[in-house]
């Protein structure tokens, strides 16, 4: 009886161990900036395979930066071209990334910062989706009136289904 009990112990835990383990639809890649120092002539370009064009997704900006850095906020040039398209499409978009009175919006450890934010309502504007299935190229560009623009580690973009 013992041993039935124990066996019985032994599957429940694997089928468990089993269950939860499935795999993330998501993707996420950062780009290190030379220098923590963005040169507004480097432009990290990532591309990620869309497949299920029923499903939603979300996009985000993935942004790490030391405290020192300058402003409360970025402004970026984002390209993205889709399956099928010979020309990107390009729209400027502004993110807070603190404020005087919050401080820095992000989560932080020591003097660094990282900051995440949704990027639908950008695409959403400039009617940019998910319909076709295939590669799509987002290119990120740092238009700031400082170049380069210091204090900035990283870039890059998650993606991820609703």
């Amino acid at each position: 009886m013992k041993t039935l009990l124990r066996t019985s112990y032994l599957l429940l835990i694997v089928s468990l161990i089993l269950s939860s383990c499935s795999t993330v639809d998501l993707y996420e890649k950062t780009a290190t900036i030379p220098g923590h120092s963005w040169k507004s002539s480097y432009k990290p370009s990532f591309t990620f395979t869309i497949k299920d064009t029923a499903s939603t997704y979300q996009l985000f900006l993935v942004i790490r930066h030391k405290d020192k850095y300058n402003y409360n906020n970025i402004w970026l040039n984002l390209s993205v071209k889709s399956p099928g398209q010979d020309v990107a499409k390009t729209f400027r978009i502004d993110k807070q990334l603190g404020s005087d009175e919050k401080g820095w919006l992000g989560t932080g450890m020591d003097d660094i910062y990282e900051f995440r934010k949704e990027l639908n309502e950008e695409l959403a504007l400039n009617s940019v989706s998910f319909r076709r299935a295939g590669d799509y190229t987002f290119t990120l560009e740092q238009i700031m009136r400082e170049d380069p623009l210091n204090n900035v580690l990283s870039v890059g973009l998650r993606i991820e289904k609703k």
